[in-house]
């Protein structure tokens, strides 16, 4: 497995040489490939626990997005990509799982920029995680991450928000509400212990003050999982499409809430995430092609 570590120095280092929205920028049609490999207990043991995920026999369906995220890391720190790592806003997440993947599985991962797209606070790229077993396609995710920067015909309104964060739509309605979770300082850390994601503005109240937070936050990715733990026939869900919205600062405390078909984390005046869960299809559905 590449060192995120590493990718997340060479980000820091290669950086200050891009400038995000450059006219003409293109994309790497590099792929990062993960051949196949036994998927190791003891990260999965520790993702388990600090998501909330209990199913022993079924991989987490957010689990091959960390597996990958090193590969992509490595994909946007090199030279050749177009917008600087430092920056950049994980903005949303879609993930459709085509049949479970197993503990006991050894996927192919292949990682790859899909596009970049002008966003009215700068330029979004697309990245595409899959993974494969026997070279059959099991699970795929795709991933927006938007570098902000001045757009033409100038830029939009000034966002007050602590630190950076993706854009903000109409808040939807909200969902019942089911549980209060207080969050400790060191989740970003444990979280980061657990999937290898040590990104400062995750770990200490210091280095997310780096980065326009005044406090440590908590990773996005967490926050999907968490709530997909919760769901009550995690089986039964074969993709979800999350927006994070604002970031989660920690210590904290959120509300979780969610119905049949998704899920919000919330804070008093603050909308964090959406979340919309698809379902895999009953027998007549999947006997009539519908999904």
């Amino acid at each position: 497995m590449p060192s995120l570590n590493a990718a997340l120095v060479r980000g820091a280092v290669t950086s200050p040489f891009k400038r995000a929205g450059r006219p003409g920028a293109a994309l790497p049609a590099d792929r990062a490939v993960l051949p196949a490999a036994p998927i190791a207990a003891g990260p999965l043991a520790a993702y388990r626990r600090i998501c909330g995920f209990t199913e022993p026999d079924a991989l987490p369906l957010t689990y091959p997005h960390v597996l990958g995220f090193p590969l992509a890391m490595r994909l946007m720190t090199a030279r050749r990509f177009p917008l600087p790592v430092v920056g950049l806003v994980h903005t949303w997440i879609e993930i459709t799982r085509h049949r479970t993947p197993h503990p006991t599985d050894r996927p192919e991962l292949t990682v790859y920029a899909e596009g970049l797209a002008p966003h009215r606070r700068g330029t979004e790229v697309t990245m595409v995680t899959e993974a494969r077993l026997a070279g059959e396609l099991v699970w795929a995710s795709r991933s927006g991450y938007l570098s902000r920067h001045a757009t033409r015909p100038g830029p939009g309104p000034a966002d007050t928000s602590p630190g950076p964060a993706p854009t903000r739509t109409a808040a939807p309605p909200e969902l019942p509400a089911l549980a209060q979770w207080r969050l400790p300082g060191d989740l970003g850390r444990r979280y980061g212990a657990a999937s290898g994601d040590r990104n400062p503005i995750h770990l200490y109240p210091l280095t997310a003050r780096l980065f326009g937070f005044p406090r440590a936050i908590a990773h996005g990715m967490w926050t999907v999982a968490r709530c997909l733990a919760e769901t009550p026939d995690p089986h039964e869900v074969h993709g979800v499409r999350a927006d994070f919205r604002a970031p989660v600062l920690l210590p904290g405390t959120v509300t979780y809430a969610a119905d049949a078909t998704g899920f919000q984390l919330r804070s008093t005046g603050r909308l964090h995430l959406t979340g919309r869960i698809l379902h895999a299809p009953g027998p007549a559905a999947a006997r009539d092609g519908r999904s």
